[in-house]
């Protein structure tokens, strides 16, 4: 599971693995809020080096993922547990290194928190949404729409669908059928790459996939789907219920709900984190 966890203000990638029960930091993003410098990169190569030369082996234990960088796309990055991002810290001389020490342990508890009450879980990413703007009417349908999401994947593991490429599948299914669009066109549309979908829909776009993926959840329950094909039934079936209701609106409005719209930031001239 990844994504991005802020320490004040500044984001950090993150990737928790499910096997391993721990997080992992991207190790760049951290030096650069530790350093402040816009050379994070050649700064780590650096403390590698003098790593290596007192005869650590830190350096050659740390992995690599693939995460996001600034231009959206997906680039191997070093990445450190939280004892490792530790020990690199101690060597970084920085007026923040002991907040962000508090702040690991803070990430750290609050995972155990989310493990033993999910609900942990969507009052934190309430938080982050409001840390980047977003509205309380919008944070709200975001919520309710992955509840509803969420409702229909436990429908599918527990009627036949359980791999992650059927699931992937269905879904298209289903947003192709009520937008005209493929979930990677939609993307396009956007100017997305690899970032959630949902998370730059309109509030409208939001409300009519929620829509989608109730009526298909409750039309599979009714006809009993069972596997990869009846579901896929149910799914242009609910599909076509949200694109009626869209045409409708659209027709009284004149207005279009897919949008171009998104909440990227305006692009920089910043050197991308990688």
């Amino acid at each position: 599971m990844s994504g991005i966890k802020l320490f004040e203000e500044k984001k950090v990638r993150t990737h928790w693995d499910e096997e391993q029960e721990k997080w992992y930091f991207s190790v760049i993003d951290v030096i650069e809020i530790l350093t402040e410098s816009p050379r994070a990169r050649k700064y780590w190569n650096a403390l590698k080096s003098k790593l290596q030369e007192e005869g650590s082996e830190l350096s050659h234990k740390l992995g690599q993922l693939k995460m996001t960088a600034n231009d959206g796309k997906m680039r191997e990055t070093d990445v450190a547990d939280t004892e490792q991002l530790l020990r690199i810290i101690q060597s970084i001389p920085s007026p923040k290194a002991e907040p962000f020490k508090q702040w690991l342990a803070k990430v750290g508890y609050e995972r155990m928190q989310e493990i033993a009450n999910p609900e942990q879980s969507l009052d934190r990413a309430r938080e982050n949404w409001q840390k980047l703007g977003r509205s309380e009417k919008w944070i709200q349908q975001r919520m309710t729409g992955q509840e509803t999401r969420n409702k229909l994947t436990d429908y599918w593991k527990e009627h036949g669908v359980e791999k992650s490429d059927e699931f992937a599948l269905l879904t298209n299914i289903i947003h192709q059928e009520w937008t005209g669009l493929t979930v990677k066109n939609h993307k396009g549309l956007k100017g997305l790459k690899t970032q959630n979908l949902r998370d730059h829909m309109s509030e409208a776009e939001l409300i009519f996939t929620a829509l989608a993926e109730l009526s298909t959840r409750q039309i599979a329950d009714s006809d009993n789907a069972e596997g990869l094909l009846e579901n896929a039934k149910a799914g242009k079936k609910g599909g076509k219920i949200a694109k009626d209701a869209r045409l409708a609106l659209e027709q009284k409005t004149g207005k279009k709900v897919i949008s171009a719209d998104n909440f990227l930031p305006p692009k920089k001239a910043n050197k991308e984190l990688e």
